[in-house]
């Protein structure tokens, strides 16, 4: 099942509608009611689903058959088959315009786009198969895509107009694990595998910024995240620590490192504490039973502060093993920058928020289960997180809050999707998935808000 939202409509289609795709259908709810109001039909089942930048078309790809199938929602008679034939599809995303498809086909032999405009075919040759081959810069401008050939890595930058090559130079990498342009467009970052610890800075000529290395001989970036001024690039490492660099200088400000031990008078830890309801005679009533479902027998938690010191659980990581479960895997800075999230994945139950004024830990969430996913408000500095049970978690400067999910069945919280407006968020599960509003009061619009 996949989700993505929509981004305010045009008068002529209904504003800020959902999507979902189960199997082979494809349906678009009214945000406010869930009222389906378009279903489409494709030819197999569904694996990747995506809206157009202008939220008036919807691409659905089914990689197994290599076919790409687009959708209007001006015009629901409209639809556009793309078939890749016998090379297969592995990938298929839409450009800034939202009027061109790029395909990676097996193999990642090429990148194919496809206009639907004038239904011209351009190709592109090399594509890298690494953790993030394509980035587009955040005015849709410009595309980096990673290349190899010839045992060596290569960037080539694309005008997205008329898909032009721009630049293309070779990076100083030994196997290129990633590009992400700077949210002003100004620079691009490129970093090695895990097996080298590299940051490579280019700007938009090609011409090698910095470059920096925290360590050698060791396992090194394992994420890697952009301010939303651009201001500042924070690198996940598998040491457990987050380095911060700085937009002028490129040299390291400050690093975040994840004890297990927290004696940072600056901070406060919440821990999640569970329990059970009291369940009276009164309440197991029929008719009470049948108003509050499976709600009813549902553990209750909340958060308590912990006085410190506070010693975090430690996961020890079985290093023999592929892809260890340590370092820091998840970082996410809030949308007027002042904040930044980690999370370390042998504390696999702990958020740490970070304050990016006075360059220091400001919070420790600390969950009973597994953080799945964290996701900041984007109009807000307000983070939501799950950890794949039926609650949701807030937190805000103002404090903590956990939401029990009111669902029937076992609903289970997988991932977390903030609407564009910041005024609600899709709470997915496996098979079914739960919108969620806020309430935003008129005096306190940013702290005082109710989940319904």
């Amino acid at each position: 099942c996949g989700i993505h939202f929509l981004v305010p409509f045009p008068r002529s289609v209904p504003r800020h509608s959902p999507a979902t795709c189960v199997q082979y259908r494809l349906v678009v709810r009214d945000v406010n009611t869930l009222q389906i109001l378009h279903l489409y039909t494709c030819l197999d089942q569904i694996v990747h689903m995506e809206w157009s930048s202008d939220s008036l078309f919807i691409l659905c790809a089914m990689y197994k058959r290599g076919l790409v199938q687009v959708w209007s929602l001006e015009q629901p008679d409209w639809y556009c088959k793309i078939d890749e034939g016998s090379i297969g599809l592995v990938s298929s995303r839409w450009s800034p315009d939202g009027r061109h498809i790029l395909n990676t086909t097996e193999f990642h032999l090429r990148v194919t786009v496809w206009s639907l405009c004038t239904k011209a075919v351009s190709y592109i040759k090399y594509p890298k198969a690494c953790q993030k081959g394509i980035d587009f810069s955040r005015d849709g401008c410009y595309m980096a895509l990673a290349e190899r050939r010839d045992c060596r890595d290569y960037v080539s930058v694309f005008v997205c107009d008329d898909w032009h090559l721009l630049r293309h130079f070779e990076t100083e990498t030994q196997d290129l694990a990633g590009v992400e342009w700077s949210p002003n467009g100004c620079v691009l970052a490129v970093w090695d595998s895990c097996l080298e610890y590299k940051v490579l800075l280019y700007s938009l000529d090609g011409r090698l910024l910095s470059t920096f290395s925290a360590y050698e001989w060791s396992l090194g970036i394992k994420s890697l995240a952009w301010s939303p001024s651009s201001q500042f690039l924070a690198i996940g490492s598998y040491d457990g620590k987050v380095r911060i660099l700085n937009h002028i200088t490129w040299k390291k400000v400050t690093e975040f490192d994840h004890p297990a031990t927290i004696n940072n008078t600056k901070a406060v830890v919440y821990k999640e504490v569970e329990r059970k309801p009291v369940v009276g005679s009164a309440d197991l009533s029929i008719q009470h039973h049948i108003t509050m479902g499976s709600t009813l027998f549902n553990t209750q938690s909340k958060y308590e502060i912990c006085p410190l010191p506070v010693q975090v659980p430690v996961v020890k990581p079985d290093l023999d093993r592929a892809n260890p479960k340590v370092g820091v895997s998840s970082m996410a800075f809030s949308s007027d920058n002042r904040y930044l999230a980690t999370k370390n994945d042998n504390m696999a139950c702990v958020v740490w928020v970070w304050d990016m004024q006075r360059l220091g830990l400001l919070a420790v969430l600390e969950q009973t289960s597994a953080v799945r996913c964290f996701q900041w408000d984007p109009r807000r500095p307000r983070l939501a997180l799950c950890t794949g049970n039926a609650k949701l978690y807030l937190w805000s400067p103002a404090g903590c809050v956990s939401v029990q999910v009111p669902a029937e069945g076992g609903f289970q919280v997988q991932s977390v999707t903030w609407h564009c407006s910041g005024d609600s968020l899709i709470l997915l599960g496996k098979e079914q998935l739960c919108l969620c509003y806020m309430e935003v009061g008129e005096e306190e619009e940013e702290e005082d808000d109710d989940v319904k």
